[in-house]
């Protein structure tokens, strides 16, 4: 490690291109706010449940017609309308001026005054599946995001016009509600106990051509590949295409276990990679718009990271599963729990953690003022403690750099680090609770680099020693046992921990 000169550095931004596209399955998506009525918000879903894992003992069914005509009652079409609007002001269209483009548009258009522009009305289509006799259907946040109108289609060729009861972009899912009674409600299940390999149907309005059905299986679980806030999809090559979004993922009995979404495609339309919501999750998320209007997640206060294989060997771990806590908020529910920077969250409920995303859904889940017990390796030894569980702030507030006592990992040759001096900390917003040395410069295709170390990050403990100074980094790094660092950094958005292994360098 060397240390710089000058604190000031120059970040670049980096651009990363990909040839694969992840896209909704709505024709066209809109979006619009529309309020549900209070009586609404305060009825609860009457679903129909049935928990029995699915058969897979039998022989293979020669036809899936029973189960079609089971299901394809419930699933609907969903159309959308966005209302015409007036364009902007001319300086959008500058020519209007020019008494050539005034035959065309009216007098209204003249010097000084707006044209007489209006986008044109917009349409999207879409699917949804109805889940309580009495009107209730699920489909996709984007199929009725921002629209104006929303009407549904039933198989049967009764159309009704839809209120959207609720909208959760987080997970992108939204429920509809149509005055009607004693419909053809679909039967749900346990999502959890999907397995790779079980056979599904996806039913739906693609393209808005009208109802179809394609089979396939179930080609993973637990996939995040969207980019939202919470995400478990499964993962299918059953043939789904625009104009499936909010349409059934249904199992081999007819029951619904997934709300399908989106697709992975180069192409646009299907390449045997479709993605669906699980219904545990758009269940939770369904009861919870229904009967407060809003969707209420757990919150702990911490700031957490997957484990890898480097992580695993430093925290004395067996397997790669397990989420590290990289920071605690203070006074927050993990904080007053004893929870710590550093510990590795093992079991949470009673139920075992796979990784970071998977913690994030168990916490989300919670109820607020329920008590969990939370099992965490903390020094090589396991620990169990009880968490009273918030409610997640409107703006997810996870945990910034406020704790003192994290690590990271970081091979620390090629690195220059430098004071962490005022103007240092104001041009990186690096609050004065924190304390370290600033990376001024980090060797291309060094350890440090390829473990993720970068210009601007503050290093704040190596290998579970805290660092104050430029020099107490260096001094740290100096004489070490081997050549495997673990690093404890700061950055913007909180701080994590990264292994910086050497050895492989030669």
């Amino acid at each position: 490690m060397k240390q710089s000169l000058h604190n000031l550095i120059e970040r670049l931004p980096t651009v990363l291109l990909g040839s694969a596209v992840l896209i909704g399955l709505a024709s066209t998506a809109f979006t619009g706010r529309s309020e549900a009525d209070a009586a609404l918000q305060a009825q609860t879903v009457r679903l129909v449940v049935d928990d029995k894992p699915v058969s897979r003992d039998g022989p293979g069914a020669m036809s899936f017609a029973p189960v079609v005509k089971k299901v394809a009652p419930s699933v609907v079409r969903v159309f959308t309308t966005v209302k015409s609007k007036k364009a902007g002001p001319s300086s959008e269209a500058p020519d209007m001026d020019n008494p050539f483009f005034r035959r065309f548009f009216g007098e209204g258009s003249g010097p000084g005054r707006a044209p007489n522009l209006k986008t044109p009305p917009q349409h999207g289509v879409g699917s949804g599946v109805i889940v309580t006799e009495d009107g209730y259907i699920l489909t996709n946040n984007h199929v009725v995001e921002e629209a104006d109108e929303v009407k549904v289609a039933m198989q049967d060729g009764r159309e009704f016009t839809a209120k959207v009861v609720g909208k959760d972009p987080k997970t992108d899912v939204a429920v509809l509600k149509i005055d009607a009674k004693k419909l053809p409600r679909i039967e749900m299940t346990d999502s959890d106990q999907l397995e790779v390999g079980d056979v599904v149907l996806a039913v739906g309005n693609p393209f808005g051509i009208g109802q179809t059905v394609t089979s396939g299986i179930i080609s993973a679980t637990g996939r995040a590949t969207l980019g939202l806030d919470y995400e478990d999809f499964i993962q299918t090559d059953a043939a789904i295409n625009p104009g499936n979004s909010g349409g059934a993922l249904v199992d081999s009995e007819g029951r619904l276990i997934g709300i399908n979404t989106a697709i992975l495609s180069r192409s646009g339309g299907n390449q045997g990679i479709g993605f669906a919501i699980p219904m545990n999750l758009a269940r939770d998320v369904m009861e919870s718009l229904v009967k407060d209007g809003k969707v209420t997640r757990g919150y702990l206060g911490v700031m957490i990271q997957d484990i890898t294989p480097a992580l695993a060997k430093e925290f004395s771990l067996k397997e790669n599963t397990g989420a590290l806590v990289g920071d605690v908020v203070p006074k927050g529910p993990a904080d007053k729990a004893g929870i710590k920077s550093g510990d590795v969250v093992l079991e949470f409920g009673g139920k075992p953690v796979r990784d970071s995303r998977n913690f994030k859904l168990q916490v989300a889940r919670i109820k607020p003022g329920d008590s969990v017990p939370v099992k965490v390796l903390r020094d090589g030894s396991t620990k169990k403690l009880d968490v009273v569980i918030k409610e997640l702030p409107g703006t997810d507030n996870l945990a910034r750099a406020n704790a003192k006592d994290a690590s990271d990992t970081g091979t620390l040759q090629g690195v220059v680090v430098g004071d962490l001096d005022s103007k240092a900390r104001t041009r990186l917003g690096v609050p004065e609770s924190i304390e370290g040395a600033l990376v001024n410069g980090v060797e291309e295709e060094s350890a440090a680099s390829e473990a993720g170390l970068k210009p601007g990050d503050v290093i704040v403990e190596i290998n579970r020693k805290p660092v104050k100074s430029a020099e107490d980094a260096i001094k740290l790094t100096e004489d070490a046992k081997d050549k495997t660092t673990l690093v404890r950094v700061w950055s913007k958005g909180g701080s994590r921990y990264v292994v910086v292994n050497e050895e492989k360098q030669g």
